[in-house]
């Protein structure tokens, strides 16, 4: 697992051990980043599930101002702000050890304006995909110029999502990479609160 390009390009990272955390493979990565890679110049990136934080990393060494990495395992935490170190790319990001429901419900007290990107792979079989686009919905921490990209094993991000919860969203694009999707979402205008 690596940087694939950017500031940090080619920086080896470290991984955490066992099977706790999926790494998103490198060439699901790269096609992301290759999708946006015009346009992060500056912008705010949020990794909601960030486990190793490489695509927050990946986010600043392609230009991003800010990568706010959040994750519940103080482990995997720690092993972030190891790779952010690594990177040189540190300053950039703000790690937070947090469960996502408190931080999304912390972000609209926290009168920040709304992520350019959130990204969300949480873990594929954790039946988490609902409630955490309908809590983004609900925190401000998204707005209708977000993109979320979701990783996930579904062919159909409906076979994860109530049609209620996802009608919030409209989907951009779906793309599929072996057995995992990843799904484009943008919050429509009249679900911001």
């Amino acid at each position: 697992m690596r940087i694939i390009t950017g500031k940090a390009r080619g920086t080896k990272l470290l991984s955490p051990e066992g099977d706790s955390t999926r790494p998103t493979p490198e060439r699901v990565k790269e096609a992301i980043f290759s999708s946006i890679q015009f346009q992060l110049e500056g912008t705010r990136f949020l990794d909601l599930f960030a486990g190793s934080g490489q695509m927050g990393l990946e986010a600043v060494s392609r230009g991003a101002s800010l990568a706010v990495l959040v994750d519940s395992s103080a482990e995997a935490v720690s092993l972030i702000k190891e790779n952010a170190k690594k990177t040189r790319l540190f300053e950039f990001c703000r790690i937070v050890h947090y469960q996502y429901p408190d931080y999304l419900r912390g972000f609209r007290r926290s009168g920040e304006s709304a992520f350019d990107y959130i990204y969300l792979d949480p873990p594929f079989r954790s039946n988490l995909y609902a409630d955490v686009l309908e809590r983004i919905s609900e925190s401000g921490a998204a707005d209708p110029h977000t993109l979320v990209i979701v990783e996930s094993e579904a062919s159909d991000l409906s076979e994860l999502v109530p049609q209620d919860s996802l009608k919030r969203y409209g989907i951009v694009k779906t793309s599929k990479y072996g057995r995992i999707s990843i799904t484009w979402l943008m919050l429509r205008k009249e679900e911001v609160l």
